[in-house]
């Protein structure tokens, strides 16, 4: 089972602005009562997205807009709190491929990697730009290079940085630890049938 190489996420974008957008925020813990990840992406963000009646909100994800981008942009410490892996399981069924950001709460930036989400920061003044590039032209598309460290757009780019270990993982296809273990069974048992101790 070999994992995808992800060196680059090209793709419209969507601004959730704001500092501190922790898990709670993006996938109240009520919804997360599945026995499976499938469907959370029905309720990202859904208590900011829909007031008390049930009624959409002014928010960037039900704008007509930005429907069907694929690059999350937002603030500082995106992901506190909660360490529930339900809120990157419901970014990625939504449908976003990847996360820019000013940087990230540790434990959600680790389990969005495991799931293949690069999740890049950049700083706050180069956000402010690309910020303002998706607002003018939410057609228009971008490019996450993680060789490169950089977000193409417009004709411009800015330098973004992501942690080496998870950039390495994501390159070179290693960014599932389950999917390695099951990789390597065949090379279990290949050695365990060396192994005059075990029994067959």
């Amino acid at each position: 089972m070999a994992l995808a190489q992800i060196t680059s996420v090209t793709g419209r974008a969507v601004p959730v602005p704001g500092n501190d957008i922790d898990t709670d925020r993006i996938i109240p813990a009520r919804f997360m009562k599945c026995v499976t990840f499938d469907g959370l992406g029905e309720f990202l963000f859904h208590d900011v997205r829909h007031n008390p009646d049930g009624s959409k909100a002014a928010h960037p994800l039900n704008e007509p807009r930005f429907a069907g981008a694929t690059i999350l942009l937002s603030g500082a410490n995106f992901g506190c709190g909660s360490s529930r892996e339900h809120a990157p399981q419901a970014i990625q069924k939504y449908g976003f491929r990847a996360v820019i950001a000013e940087n990230f709460a540790e434990i959600f930036f680790g389990n969005s990697t495991t799931l293949g989400i690069p999740c890049v920061s950049a700083a706050r003044a180069d956000l402010a730009q690309l910020t303002a590039f998706v607002e003018a032209d939410p057609q228009a598309a971008l490019t996450i290079d993680l060789g490169k460290l950089e977000v193409r757009f417009g004709g411009r780019s800015i330098a973004i940085t992501q942690r080496d270990s998870a950039r390495d993982a994501l390159i070179n296809g290693r960014w599932d630890a389950i999917g390695e273990l099951l990789d390597g069974i065949p090379a279990v048992k290949e050695t365990a049938a060396r192994l005059p101790y075990l029994l067959t």
